[in-house]
Formats: C-alpha cells, sequence, structure tokens
C-alpha cells in the first residue's frame, strides 16, 4: 500500500494523483482553500457517494490522504 494507512486510501490517492483531471482538480482545491478544507469542499462537489473505477469508495480521511501529497 506503498505507505498508506489501508487500501482505500492507497486507491483514493492512485485515482486523484494520477488522473489528470482529478489531479487538477484536486490541486486547485488544496491551493484555493486549503488541504483540509479543500478535501471537504472535494467530498461535497465531487466525490460524496462516489467510488474509484476499483470500487474504492472515497471519503474525506482518503482524500485528505490523497491531497496531502499534492
Amino acid at each position: 500500500m506503498n505507505g498508506h494507512k489501508n487500501w482505500n486510501h492507497w486507491n483514493v490517492s492512485l485515482w486523484i494523483n494520477n488522473d489528470e483531471g482529478l489531479y487538477r482538480t484536486a490541486k486547485r482545491y488544496a491551493q484555493r482553500y486549503g488541504k483540509a478544507e479543500g478535501a471537504r469542499l472535494l467530498m461535497r462537489d465531487y466525490f460524496a457517494g462516489q467510488s474509484t473505477p476499483d470500487g474504492a469508495p472515497y471519503s474525506y480521511s482518503s482524500v485528505i490522504a490523497a491531497i496531502r501529497e499534492i
């Protein structure tokens, strides 16, 4: 899991950091609102009730873990 807390965090990070559109959106939110608030707003605006194509549910903790790397 490459240093991530669990498979879900790793998978969400994999998708956010390797999909150009998701990466740019997450980076914009992190820069504009800070990482914690940016993750909260990403959950509200994009990821609520969604999962990655591999079936990992997006959660606040997985999204904030992913954008910490940005």
